[in-house]
């Protein structure tokens, strides 16, 4: 065997290795996310329906407990996550198309 069969060899091996790795990452990480759709889901329907709007109003009157975690009440957060999630699915479909 001579040295360029050696280095193709162990070149090869670890882009084995690299693309076994992010496989596995992104099958860990799409089993997340099936799970985290019913949020989703739900997430949109809050921001759709009208609801969020009257919890921000309860919030800036000072409705809401301080204590109370609100981040979905920001006024770009979830509408970021969201857009975030139009632009993943648009990776996803680059990603298939090639």
């Amino acid at each position: 065997m001579n040295e360029f069969t050696l280095q193709r060899i162990v070149a090869m091996e670890a882009a084995f290795d690299r693309a076994a790795e992010a496989v596995k990452a992104l099958s860990d990480a799409l089993d997340r996310y099936e799970t985290a759709r019913i949020d989703i889901d739900r997430l949109t329907d809050y921001l759709e329906s009208g609801s969020w709007r009257e919890d921000f109003e309860a919030d800036e009157a000072g409705f809401i407990p301080q204590e109370v975690k609100r981040g979905v009440l920001s006024e770009d957060a979830l509408y970021n996550l969201l857009g975030d999630i139009v632009s993943l699915h648009e990776q996803m479909q680059e990603l298939i198309g090639d």
